[in-house]
Order: structure tokens, then C-alpha cells, then sequence
């Protein structure tokens, strides 16, 4: 079978940048790529698109870049991040993604162990940033920044985006050499990139993907979810994630329009203005979007809080039963369309009124969170993937069981290992190894070509995964009893004044969980129920009343777990976790042995020692 926008495709290179200029040729489209610049949406044709890719390729190559050479690009998200990396791609050259928010010592990590010839900036913020990483790598020979007001005339490497467009006019005619010749020579095992994981337990891993691993990633989710030409997406998830990057290629290729999104305060207002059809995102959007809308909610007070609560009420039953195929009573769908009419197409509004789906990716999502969503008719794909083999499973709009991760895209192979319940993959979305790390590579790929993610998780009779928590994320209380932190925040997360909780507890007698309230919230709460919520947040957190608060809603939504897996006690933090307090990871994962290590005392108090 081929994916219906994808016919003809067998027949061109099987690289990525063939694919996407084929796509912009193809389909024509005036808005291929959009993005705004002073409040003001521009667009991007798919022949100005290919223009551009064109300029850029040919001006690097008249800058010296050749096969194999590292790009690196640090920059929000933004049409030059995808033309550059096309580009890049299109010279055979390999695309080195820094996350912006990746710390100085990091971001100079990444630099010298790719050895990158050159890199990529967007503007005079993240050079700041950067500054002093950048300034110490000698294999730096050219900076090259996408906003013309951010180079460094005191630096001879600066130059413009628009500086190498321009020199990429005449490589044609100065060389005798085509932009199409230079394409023809990407080869589909060419390296394409090289991204560095997050390193939650250590320094960051290079994971090697080269052409085949993305082509074979995007012909099979093409076959896979109902991707349409006259779709449009909006782009919210950092492009040097595997996630959105995989995703820009998929909607690329299949003809959508691309809208980008350089700030996550952007996107409601994006969402109004764009009304995306498809969509990205990750649990904790999802969760703020939720508090808010409960918040809201509960806040209006009179009859209007009242009829809120009863249809979220009926949407949690009327999507459980539909979730476990059961039958919905006449008198439940009856009771669910007054909520949709009166409650739930505000929700869809919300979202821009046109989205057909979500695809969720990278931690779970709790089961009340997507019942509410799916309830409102805003269905939410969850999906599974990872730097090192990038998209592997979805559930299909067709095919959804709420909690499971979906069942594997066509060409992979999915499977639970006997021995402890790791899950397996294999396929020809597996990367090639860790850059320089052969050790590494032979630890987590087996001699039958697996990969071994770290996750833990189950295979259901009908085909589905689940993932219950990271096997280095497991821990084990005096009593020997085994915690699955990430199922205990998942329940956590459900309640509005939670923002941020962290479960804890590792040889100790009980769990308990660090947690950052949703401040705002907790304040109206604390006086809708009479308790006094005067005092600055650290004096909140010490506050017993505002203790007992919080923990009232740890301890109930825990309750369903086995008695030793519940939460017993809270300790509140005043701030969020962060990825500069070194807590956090670039992808927003929490660094639990910086936290166990940072708030020992705290959770001896709370878990006992």
C-alpha cells in the first residue's frame, strides 16, 4: 500500500530533501510555510520554499561545505530552522539540532564532540546565551545568524542567512554546478543528523539518524494516520526535538500547511488565528489547558458552575463507555449533547473549531484528562517515539484505546522483553548508534537488532502497548516494594492545584511527592474554602492549612493505587522546576537523582528516612 499523497514517491531519491521539494513542487500551495513578524502572518509559496532551500544549499556550498561536514542550528522554531536543515541535507552534510534552552556548558558539548564546522543562530538573544561556549570552539569557522540586525561585527565568522542566499545566486554560474546535481548525490544511508539526548542520568548521547531512518518513518506514518493535502498544522514543539522535527517531515511531505509557533504564550492566540486541522503537542499543554478550562469553570459561579461540573461529569462516563466499547444509553448520549452544545463546543472553539485530532507524545497522559477531551470532540492520539528510532507507535483515530500508546506504524516491530517487561524495537527507524560511542550502541541495540528503550510496559491482546515507567526511573521502598513514579504523576497531574509533582521515596519508608501548586488556583481555592492564603509562596508552603489542602488531593487521587503506592504526605515548593536550576532536561524531563540529592532533607521529612 502507499500513502495516498505520497503516490509517485517510490519512484524519486528516498531522502529527505527530495521528499519535501517534492511535495512543495507537487502541491503549489501558497501557504506552504507561515509564520509572523510584527503581528502579521507572512507566507511562504512551496516554489519560493524551494527557492530558498536552493539559495541556501549552493551558498554553503560556495562556503566550503561538502559531504559529512556538522551544521549545527540553535533557534526557536521558525521557517529558516526547516530551510536551513533542508539545506544542510541537501549537501550531504549532517544537521547538529541545540536545543535554546540547553545550558552553556551543554550547548559547548555539542559543538566540540560533533566537531561543527559552522552554525546556525537566530538572533542576538540566543548568541548571548550561547556567547561563551560558541567563542571557545575552535571548529566554529563560520556563525551565521537568520536576523540581519544580530551579527557580530566585532566577529570576522558572522555573516547573514540573507549573505549566504546571496552567494548562493551565483554558485551556478561560477561553478558550472547545479542544485539539482548536488541533490542527486544524497544518498538514502547518508547521515542526516546527529541529536544529542537530554541526558537525564549523565553527558549527552549523539544519536545517529541518517536518511532511510526518517523516509521509512514518514512513508509508514503516512500510511498510517489520515493525513490530508488541505490540512494545517501548527508547530509549538521545539523543531531539534526528534518529535516535531519527524512530525515537519511527515506534513511536509504529505502537501499540509505549516504554521510556526516560536513561543509556547503564542498559542492561543495562534490557535484562534490558524484553526489547525492537525496537530502536535505533549501532556503538559494538554494539563494547562485543562486546569484552565476548570478553572474557569468552577470559577463562574451560580447555575453556570454547577452545569460545568455535570458535564464533565457526563463526558468522564460517557467516554469511559465508549472507550471500553460498552453501550451508551439513550438517556447518556442525550445527557452528553446538551454538555456538548452548552459546555464542550466552547472547548472546541478553544482549539480553533476545525481540529480533526492531536497526536500526543513523550509522557503519558492520564486517563480523565483524555476522556474530557475526547468527550469534547477534540480526540488526542497518544503516540510513543524516541530520539533513537524516532516515531515508532500511534493509536489511530479508528483504532483508540485511551492509556495505551497504540500499536506499531507499518515496518516496525515492536515486542515486551520476558526477562523484566522492557519494550523492544526494531526496524529501519532504528539509528544507526551513538556518535563515537560504539560501547554504548552494543549496550541498548542487541545482536537481533533491537533497541532497547529503558520503558517498561505491557502488549494487550489486541495489539496495543502501554507504558507503565522508565526501568531507571523505578525505585524501591525499605520494605523492597517497587514505585512507578510516572503513574503516580500521572494521577497527580489531574488535580488544578497540582502544576508540578515529583513522587518520591526511593529506600525510604513511604512515598510522598514534591510538589509545585499551581499557585493562582491554590490561592482561589484556599479562600472560596475559607483559609487563609495571606504570605509570600515560601511562607504558603510552610503554612499547615495550605499543606493539608494539597495533600487532600494527593492522597484521594492515589487512592485507587495499592496501599504502598499511595501518596501519604506533600512537601510544597514555591517555584516550578527548571531546566537552568539543572532539575529538568531540554524535553522537560525532571532529573530525578539532581532532585533526590537537592531536596534529601525534604523528603526524608515527608517519607521517612
Amino acid at each position: 500500500m502507499v500513502a495516498a499523497n505520497l503516490i509517485g514517491f517510490e519512484t524519486i531519491p528516498q531522502t529527505l530533501p527530495s521528499f519535501c521539494i517534492e511535495s512543495f513542487r507537487r502541491n503549489g500551495k501558497n501557504d506552504a510555510l507561515a509564520f509572523k513578524i510584527d503581528d502579521v502572518w507572512n507566507y511562504l509559496s512551496g516554489s519560493d520554499a524551494i527557492e530558498r532551500i536552493k539559495n541556501i544549499a549552493t551558498g554553503l556550498a560556495a562556503l566550503g561545505v561538502k559531504a559529512g561536514d556538522r551544521i549545527a542550528i540553535i533557534s526557536e522554531n521558525r521557517p529558516e530552522w526547516s530551510l536551513t536543515d533542508l539545506a544542510i541535507l541537501s549537501l550531504r552534510a549532517v544537521n547538529v539540532p541545540i536545543y535554546t534552552t540547553q545550558a552553556v556548558e551543554q550547548i559547548r558539548y555539542i559543538l566540540e564532540d560533533s566537531g561543527a564546522r559552522m552554525l546556525f543562530v537566530s538572533g542576538k538573544k540566543l548568541f548571548k546565551h550561547a556567547e561563551a561556549a560558541i567563542q571557545s570552539v575552535e571548529s566554529i569557522e563560520k556563525l551565521i545568524f537568520f536576523e540581519k540586525d544580530a551579527v557580530e561585527s566585532s566577529d570576522s565568522r558572522s555573516l547573514t542567512l540573507a549573505d549566504v542566499e546571496e552567494a548562493g545566486g551565483s554558485y551556478e554560474r561560477d561553478t558550472g554546478q547545479t542544485f539539482e546535481e548536488l541533490l542527486d548525490q544524497v544518498r538514502s544511508d547518508d547521515l542526516a543528523t546527529i541529536i544529542y539526548t537530554s541526558g537525564t542520568t549523565g553527558e549527552p548521547k549523539g544519536v545517529m539518524l541518517d536518511h532511510e531512518n526518517f523516509v521509512s518513518n514518514v512513508i509508514a506514518i503516512s500510511k498510517g494516520l489520515p493525513i490530508r493535502r488541505t490540512d494545517r498544522s501548527l508547530a509549538v514543539l521545539p523543531l531539534s526535538h526528534i518529535f516535531e522535527r519527524t512530525v515537519f517531515y511527515v506534513l511536509c511531505s504529505n502537501g499540509v500547511s505549516i504554521h510556526y509557533c516560536a513561543a509556547f504564550d503564542q498559542i492561543a492566540s495562534h490557535l484562534q488565528e490558524v484553526k489547525p486541522t492537525i496537530m502536535t503537542a505533549v501532556p503538559r499543554l494538554f494539563e494547562q489547558v485543562y486546569h484552565k478550562i476548570v478553572k474557569k469553570g468552577r470559577s463562574a459561579g451560580g447555575w453556570k458552575s454547577k452545569l460545568f461540573e455535570w458535564s464533565l461529569d457526563i463526558g468522564q462516563q460517557y467516554w469511559a463507555a465508549k472507550d471500553s466499547h460498552e453501550r451508551v444509553s439513550p438517556a447518556l448520549a442525550a445527557k452528553h449533547a446538551v454538555a456538548d452544545r452548552l459546555v464542550f463546543s466552547k472547548w472546541r472553539a478553544g482549539v480553533g473549531g476545525h481540529l480533526r485530532f492531536f497526536v500526543s507524545g513523550g509522557a503519558p497522559l492520564s486517563k480523565k484528562l483524555s476522556y474530557a477531551f475526547w468527550a469534547a470532540g477534540i480526540p488526542i492520539l497518544q503516540g510513543y517515539g524516541m530520539t533513537e528510532a524516532c516515531v515508532t507507535c500511534a493509536n489511530r483515530p479508528e483504532d483508540n484505546k485511551v492509556g495505551s500508546i497504540g500499536t506499531p506504524f507499518e515496518g516496525i516491530e515492536m515486542k515486551i522483553a520476558e526477562s523484566d517487561g522492557e519494550i523492544l524495537v526494531r526496524g529501519p527507524n532504528v539509528m544507526r548508534g551513538y556518535y563515537n560511542k560504539p560501547d554504548e550502541t552494543a549496550r541498548v541495540i542487541d545482536a537481533d537488532g533491537y533497541y532497547h528503550t529503558g520503558d517498561v510496559g505491557y502488549k494487550d491482546a489486541d495489539g496495543h502497548f502501554y507504558v507503565t515507567d522508565r526501568i531507571k526511573d523505578l525505585f524501591k521502598l525499605s520494605n523492597g516494594k517497587y514505585i512507578a513514579p510516572l503513574q503516580v504523576e500521572s494521577l497527580l497531574k489531574q488535580s488544578p492545584l497540582i502544576s508540578q509533582p515529583v513522587v518520591v521515596g526511593s529506600g525510604r519508608k513511604q512515598v510522598g511527592a514534591l510538589i509545585v501548586p499551581d499557585w493562582d488556583t491554590l490561592k482561589e481555592t484556599l479562600k472560596d474554602e475559607g483559609i487563609s492564603a495571606e504570605g509570600s509562596r515560601e511562607e504558603l508552603c510552610e503554612n499547615p492549612h495550605v499543606i493539608k489542602r494539597v495533600q487532600r488531593d494527593a492522597v484521594e487521587l492515589t487512592r485507587e493505587l495499592s496501599e504502598y503506592e499511595r501518596v501519604k504526605r506533600v512537601y510544597l515548593l514555591p517555584r516550578e522546576f527548571s531546566i537552568d536550576k539543572g532539575e529538568m532536561t531540554p524535553t522537560l524531563k525532571i532529573k530525578r537523582s539532581v532532585i533526590d540529592e537537592k531536596y534529601e532533607e525534604a523528603i526524608d521529612e515527608i517519607c521517612g528516612s
